[in-house]
């Protein structure tokens, strides 16, 4: 047992801690658990705790065995919400077969094989994340609303934003939890809200973002209100994105910086092989039909979908951001993804780019962009694009990608046959991310 391990069992007797919580993310990016009771941890951590694996979305087909879950024990956080007695703490997991080996469709373990390329270069990739959510009201019954908590726009202040009281509660869970906000402020919609968190190493501000929505969640519900990660919910209003952010960091040195930009073209590659791939990854950065609603519309400037690059212009897939913590930003994502799938593909795509030595192309202005390329315009354009792609087969198991098809497949078809699309959209996500 390493001490590791020893510590976290230590740390669960010492602050009576009754139930822990095992974590992890399906390949659509929906969070699940299951809870076990304290004394049950020695022995997940040595054997695993099994699950039906061909119950979750994505994994594995019915007549293969179950999976095994094992508690990563650098991720231990107390649930500040719980009862201080008879506390509860999460883990993120590791998933395995229940011989032994790793099990491929982890999109844990798919990150963490993107972050060993980087490492093989001599490069490490620190990401933030600036997601973006709406509040709305919920009804007598307790049941979500269409209606939102307010009519505030962007950096209102109170009266008028009604989500300063919740946004704090949210901020100071997080930092409960070891996650540190930089910032938080009402969006541009009714009932918008957006909070910004350090930079963390690739995994680690992965699960940070899986934390992160089940805190939003949590607070929000203790307020009497839906938080919902939904794309796009209002279909009148400006959707709500995840940006991005990654430094590319050589020998300590962040290579997006400005003293170090213009002589990086390791740096350029990397954006160069992102904008390559943009395409063929939208599928797992923007996962919903919902997602391109968001992106086909030219007027929200937090969703552009033209394939281009810019330093001021922020109407674009990357901006480069020299102020502060300098670093690319992908401005497409939303916060429907699976962290780990698409920050996986972002590494391997910038690690991409620069083995072959790709150039980036010229700046775009606002007066250019009609010219450039655009992402995928629907779910299932993004799903062949995938599915013809080289380079997503290279690194996402055939049997994940398979399964993640076919179940985009028949959720776009069956969205094609509703006679009422918009209910169709709502009620396949609005509770659900």
């Amino acid at each position: 047992m390493s001490q590791t391990v020893k510590e976290v069992l230590d740390f669960v007797k010492d602050n009576d801690v009754k139930f822990v919580k095992l974590t992890f993310c399906d390949s659509f990016g929906n969070i699940k658990n299951i809870s076990i009771i304290a004394d049950e941890l020695q022995n997940a951590f040595e054997k695993g705790i099994s699950f039906e694996a061909y119950s979750i979305g994505g994994f594995v087909d019915p007549a293969e065995s179950d999976l095994l879950l094992y508690p990563d024990a650098s991720t231990i956080q107390l649930l500040p919400w719980r009862p201080q007695h008879g506390s509860v703490v999460r883990f993120f997991c590791k998933i395995r077969r229940t011989d032994g080996r790793d099990f491929d469709g982890d999109g844990r373990g798919l990150l963490a094989a993107a972050q060993t390329k980087l490492a093989q270069m001599g490069l490490s990739c620190l990401i933030g994340s600036d997601c973006e959510f709406y509040l709305f009201k919920r009804d007598s019954d307790g049941a979500p609303t269409a209606e939102p908590q307010d009519q505030a726009g962007y950096l209102d202040v109170a009266p008028f934003d009604k989500g300063e009281n919740v946004r704090r509660d949210i901020c100071l869970t997080l930092e409960r939890m070891g996650i540190k906000p930089i910032s938080s402020h009402h969006e541009r919609g009714p009932g918008q809200n957006e909070i910004c968190f350090k930079v963390n190493d690739a995994l680690m501000a992965a699960d940070d973002l899986l934390t992160f929505k089940t805190v939003v969640k949590a607070v929000a519900n203790m307020n009497g209100l839906h938080a919902s990660f939904m794309p796009k919910p209002l279909k009148n209003e400006i959707g709500s994105g995840l940006h991005i952010n990654l430094s590319l960091i050589k020998a300590g040195d962040n290579l997006f910086a400005p003293t170090h930009l213009s002589n990086s073209k390791e740096a350029e590659s990397f954006v160069a092989g992102i904008l390559a791939r943009a395409k063929e990854m939208a599928v797992f950065l923007n996962p919903t039909i919902n997602s391109y609603e968001r992106l086909e519309n030219n007027e929200d400037i937090e969703a552009y979908n033209k394939i281009a690059w810019s330093y001021l212009n922020g109407r674009q897939l990357i901006r480069i951001k020299r102020d502060g913590l300098a670093k690319m930003q992908l401005r497409s994502a939303d916060p429907s993804c699976n962290p780990y799938i698409a920050y996986a593909l972002l590494l391997f795509a910038g690690a991409e780019g620069i083995e072959k030595g790709l150039k980036l192309g010229r700046e775009t202005d606002m007066d250019s962009l009609c010219q450039e390329e655009s992402l995928p315009e629907d779910l299932m354009s993004a799903i062949i694009a995938a599915e013809n792609s080289d380079f997503i087969s290279r690194y996402v198991p055939s049997k994940t990608l398979s399964k993640f098809f076919e179940y985009k497949r028949s959720e776009y078809e069956n969205y094609s046959l509703s006679k009422d699309k918009d209910e169709f959209v709502r009620r396949l996500y609005f509770n659900k991310i």
